[in-house]
């Protein structure tokens, strides 16, 4: 889902809110989000889930289109962990099941 459909989609289902007031919301709130990440910091959702920077140490890999070996830099990544509840609503999903069994066939 994209920030445009995920804007849309609240518009539909919260028709009462101004669409710019939504939009603007929404864009403070990722604004918001990746300035954390910036500083180091960790954003906690309870019932959603965390977002956290790890440090990827350096190691050698290989250039796919060469075959030559070489060492990638340390470097952080941004890391989720979904929370206890997601997790259980994923799994309880009917649609997610499904949808899971007909790809590992395939």
């Amino acid at each position: 889902m994209t920030r445009a459909e995920l804007i849309v989609e609240m518009m539909a289902r919260k028709t009462d809110l101004n669409p710019k007031v939504l939009e603007y919301s929404v864009k403070r709130i990722i604004e918001y989000m990746v300035s954390s990440f910036v500083k180091g910091h960790r954003i906690e959702i309870r019932g959603f889930g965390s977002f956290g920077l790890r440090m990827r140490m350096p190691r050698q890999a290989r250039n796919p289109k060469t075959g030559e070996i070489v060492w990638t830099e340390r470097k952080h990544v941004l890391c989720f962990k979904p929370g206890k509840s997601l997790r259980e609503r994923i799994n309880a999903s009917a649609h997610f099941a499904k949808r899971v069994q007909t790809e590992s066939v395939e």
